[in-house]
């Protein structure tokens, strides 16, 4: 059994990552290749989500792989290319939006925000160490009906 659960997690780290790249995509100059997979790398799937154009198999990413290595092939440049994308798609086709601009505020809301919830909380817990415990001390009368009730 131990033997078998080996030969799984070393199968498990030899396996290659899938592409869903055809054959019939693949560009016959391996440089142009392999400057169309970096860059596919860097393109989401408008389609699904979390994966690149180069793993997924919709119909559109398929389109953009194309796209790219048409691209590549007329003479652009990598980043001409990732431009002419954004431009057609927008920036939602990037696995890594841009630092600027409005996505500027996108990217420091979540640290903004959790450190007026810090804050917040260092507040809250300093005003209440700070606050009486809000127990009195009996009346007389009051003790004297407590013993009255404990007595029974």
């Amino acid at each position: 059994m131990k033997h078998l659960i080996a030969l799984l997690a070393v199968m498990g780290c030899l396996a290659a990552p899938a592409y869903a790249v055809n054959p019939d995509e693949v560009l016959d100059d391996p440089v142009l290749e392999e400057r169309a997979r970096d860059i596919s790398a860097g393109l989401k799937c408008v389609v699904c989500r979390g994966e690149n154009i180069d793993e997924s198999n919709a119909s559109i990413a398929r389109d953009l792989r194309l796209l790219v290595r048409e691209r590549l092939v007329e003479g652009d440049s990598n980043d001409q290319v990732v431009d002419f994308i954004v431009e057609r798609y927008g920036e939602y086709v990037l696995m890594k939006p841009n630092r600027s601009g409005a996505n500027l505020i996108l990217w420091a809301t979540g640290p903004v925000l959790f450190l007026i919830a810090g804050l917040s909380g260092a507040l809250y817990l300093r005003r209440r160490a700070g606050a009486k415990d809000g127990t009195q001390a009996l009346t007389q009368s009051e003790q004297a009906r407590l013993n009255e009730l404990l007595d029974e």
